[in-house]
């Protein structure tokens, strides 16, 4: 069947955020117009011809947010609130656990629709550009590649611009009864993971009109064996294939990387040829100074920042104005429930300045930039982050009229210090409306609610088995404020209905 004839379809808004070839600049009552999948004109007056109006009256229009550490699962870290340490309840796992046999917490079919409900969440959130992250600990090993040519699907039918690929490893991390951290290693299953990354990549890369593109995605540094590295460096060469690895994000991590390889993470990166321009590397919080620093800025890697998830645990990025001062590409990531890169820019700020005790080196727009430019140099593009002729049409559009939002005085201000994600009320991606009106086009919100919430009681019952002793589930959830109705100290879930 032949294609329908392109048409033009022409956007106005209070304000536009344009982009002059070196910078986002801002319209007022400006217009954005694309044709098929292609902007062609921003500004003002434009006097060519249009198939279709659309006014959106009070309200920023600007390029997509592009995700490079986005939330792609029922998000788990939030169960770590305030429930203790991640040994006791259950989240990481136990040397029992080990010996009977790790085992997958859902079926491939949940598997599947946590991407669905996560996908759909990204887009509401004014996402149009997702490489996603989800938790090792759930699964028996890694993921596989069925199930990712599965969610290719869901990107495809939402409607989501991805970077996908079935994530390997060739360890994981397990406590023992003495509280000791240990490593289970099965070198051979990284690397048959790494080749089915690898047919992945062949077989997805560009597909559904260049929507979906490959990507290598190792879980972290310590789950990874050098040989394993290695490969992936070479590949990641042979392919052009953007690669992310989860580094420097914690003291247990650094400690074990120095223990065995006898250098911190970033200098070993180093050694394996593994900090170069296709490089994305969350989270960069704890490295050995501005020699490391260096480092990223000599081999052109990208730091996803995601600074919401590490403030709940105390913990944060030193000074993200002085990585930026230096040269090094900041991108922003969610990887954490809620998925709103504004929730992130907004915390990102407050939390920039007052680790740099200072107001000046990180401002608002830096952020943003983080969240459009920084992502799009990020993955070696310059047709998305930006709203300029020639560039893909991703675009949102974020409503300004909210009380939340107060007095306006500055649009992209007003959105960062009020804004939240589901200001996002039309999203374009790829010059398709993926969602109007707040409604991401064929979701049926309820339904989805209804299945994540039944899917998230399987997840937390799966904590009982990974805990020393199987625990009753419930006594690993402790609630903020104790229940009237019972003396002890869990949640008595089953007595909750969420939906009601």
């Amino acid at each position: 069947m032949k294609p329908g004839p392109v048409k033009t379809v022409a956007l106005k808004g209070s304000c536009v955020v344009g982009f002059d070839g070196t910078q986002h600049v801002l319209w007022r009552d400006g217009e954005v117009v694309f044709e098929g999948s292609r902007i062609v004109f921003v500004g003002r007056g434009y006097s060519g011809p249009v198939d279709q109006w659309i006014d959106y009256g009070n309200a920023l229009i600007g390029p997509g947010f592009i995700d490079l550490d986005a939330l792609g699962d029922l998000d788990s870290t939030v169960l770590t609130l305030d429930n203790g340490d991640e040994c006791n309840m259950g989240r990481m796992w136990s040397e029992d656990y080990l010996a009977t046999g790790p085992r997958e917490s859902y079926s491939t079919e949940e598997e599947v629709f946590k991407y669905r409900y996560a996908f759909t969440q990204l887009i509401r959130n004014g996402i149009t550009t997702a490489m996603p992250i989800t938790s090792m600990y759930y699964r028996e090993w890694a993921e596989t590649y069925d199930e990712f040519a599965s969610v290719a699907g869901v990107a495809i039918e939402l409607g989501l611009r991805t970077y996908l690929g079935p994530c390997y490893m060739s360890g994981m991390s397990y406590w023992r009864a003495d509280g000791t951290l240990r490593h289970h290693w099965d070198e051979a299953r990284g690397l048959a993971g790494l080749d089915a990354a690898e047919r992945f990549f062949k077989d997805f890369e560009g597909a559904h009109n260049d929507l979906i593109r490959g990507a290598l995605l190792p879980d972290r540094i310590q789950t990874c064996t050098p040989k394993l590295l290695q490969r992936t460096a070479a590949l990641s060469r042979e392919l052009n294939a953007p690669m992310r690895l989860h580094c420097c994000q914690g003291f247990g991590e650094v400690a074990m990387v120095k223990r065995l390889r006898s250098a911190s993470p970033l200098a070993w990166l180093e050694k394996l040829h593994l900090l170069t321009p296709r490089s994305l590397l969350p989270h960069g919080i704890y490295t050995d100074g501005d020699q490391d620093l260096q480092r990223l800025v000599d081999g052109g890697a990208s730091l996803v920042h995601c600074p919401v998830v590490f403030a709940r645990d105390g913990e944060a990025l030193n000074s993200f104005g002085r990585y930026r001062a230096k040269g090094i590409n900041l991108a922003l990531g969610t990887d954490t429930w809620p998925a709103d890169l504004l929730e992130n820019m907004r915390q990102g700020l407050n939390i920039a300045r007052l680790m740099e005790g200072d107001g000046s080196l990180t401002s608002t727009l830096d952020m943003y930039n983080a969240a459009t430019l920084g992502g799009a140099k990020a993955l070696g593009r310059d047709d998305i982050g930006r709203l300029a002729p020639g560039a893909k049409a991703d675009i949102t559009v974020f409503s300004l009229r909210g009380l939340h939002l107060g007095p306006l005085f500055d649009p992209l201000k007003n959105l960062v210090l009020a804004g939240r994600g589901d200001d996002c009320i039309a999203s374009y991606i790829d010059g398709r409306c993926v969602m109007h009106d707040g409604q991401v086009q064929g979701v049926d919100y309820l339904a989805l609610q209804q299945q994540a919430q039944r899917q998230f009681e399987t997840l937390m019952r799966s904590h009982s088995a990974r805990a020393f002793g199987q625990p009753d589930w419930k006594t690993l959830f402790k609630p903020a404020i104790p229940f009237a109705d019972t003396y002890s100290a869990h949640m008595p879930l089953s007595a909750i209905d969420p939906l009601s």
